[in-house]
């Protein structure tokens, strides 16, 4: 996805959550906080289905409602992909052995979930991936728009997470289900 379209993609999501955020929704206590931790399934797209098969990962967040309907949210984690093996020809040494390492990712990020009625809301997220490999890893911004639905206790969230920099861009669909309390 070009540059010009995220930022469009972006904009739109933010707009849509400050619209959204007058609904009459009762689904986050003001200036209370909760804690939820959640298990990741991570679907690469695009061009990033070329090297990854899937990937899973854990992530808590911490969330504190700034009105009955919107809350800040910051999620940090870590995720795991299946890359894709990638095999020396036949004939020369070692021919056979895996020759690419899986890839970990550690996400930081700080967002909005906004409301729409009792239990929808539209959720943006802005943050940094920290890649891990043996050398250290490069980051690279992260930008996630997404909707769910959560209860009392469990939220249940589909996203797409874009990664740039560095010149190699990627991309994921996420579903995230998580288990949540007030603190």
């Amino acid at each position: 996805m070009k540059t010009a379209q995220k930022l469009l993609l972006t904009t739109l999501t933010f707009i849509v959550l400050f619209i959204s955020a007058t609904a009459n929704a009762q689904s986050v206590p003001k200036s209370k906080w909760r804690f939820g931790i959640g298990v990741d399934g991570l679907l690469p797209v695009g061009s990033f289905r070329d090297a990854v098969n899937a990937g899973i990962g854990i992530t808590p967040r911490l969330q504190y409602g700034i009105a009955d309907n919107v809350a800040l949210t910051f999620t940090s984690g870590f995720y795991h992909f299946f890359t894709k093996p990638l095999y020396v020809p036949a004939g020369f040494l070692g021919a056979g052995q895996r020759m690419q390492n899986d890839l970990d990712i550690i996400p930081v990020k700080f967002g909005i979930k906004a409301f729409v009625s009792s239990n929808i809301y539209l959720g943006a997220e802005v943050g940094a991936g920290f890649e891990v490999d043996n050398g250290g890893g490069d980051s690279k911004l992260i930008a996630s728009p997404g909707i769910g639905y959560a209860s009392k206790k469990w939220d249940v969230g589909l996203r797409y997470e874009s990664f740039s920099g560095q010149s190699r861009n990627y991309g994921l669909l996420g579903l995230r289900i998580a288990y949540g309390f007030g603190l």
